[in-house]
């Protein structure tokens, strides 16, 4: 397996296949492309694991600085395809996003999982994170989530 950082809309875009598996079929290409032109000049990247050429695990990975925290990372949209689950792309992934924040000076890596997503929570508890508090939130639209 190999591990690669996506920085242009062109490498994310190439990947969209894998991240359907995240979101509902209202998630389109076009919504996708939108979105990453706006994220991608605020520090956005993502983190791919390759096997034999496929993009087989993928994250986003934001930086940034909180009063609370100092400088961090925040993982996002963490996905490893479910034909290669249990080969170790998650832990490649993690593994060099905790290398890389240390390296940038990061107090911290966040990231969010859903509340029903035991399977997620128990790989992460693994890996050494822990909930620390709640996010809250406030849907205003429904219909437009993804």
């Amino acid at each position: 397996m190999e591990i690669k950082e996506l920085t242009t809309l062109e490498e994310m875009l190439a990947q969209f296949d894998l991240v359907q598996h995240l979101y509902s079929n209202n998630f389109t290409l076009e919504k996708y492309k939108a979105y990453l032109t706006e994220m991608l000049p605020h520090n956005y990247i993502q983190i791919a694991v390759f096997e034999e050429g496929q993009c087989i695990g993928l994250s986003g990975l934001w930086s940034g600085i909180k009063l609370w925290s100092g400088r961090y990372f925040e993982i996002d949209n963490f996905i490893v395809h479910p034909d290669h689950r249990s080969k170790g792309a998650a832990k490649i992934m993690t593994d060099y996003i905790k290398t890389k924040a240390e390296a940038a000076g990061c107090t911290m890596i966040v990231l969010d999982a859903f509340t029903g997503n035991f399977t997620a929570h128990r790989f992460y508890y693994n890996q050494g994170y822990y909930p620390r508090g709640f996010h809250f939130i406030k849907t205003l639209n429904e219909g437009g989530l993804s």
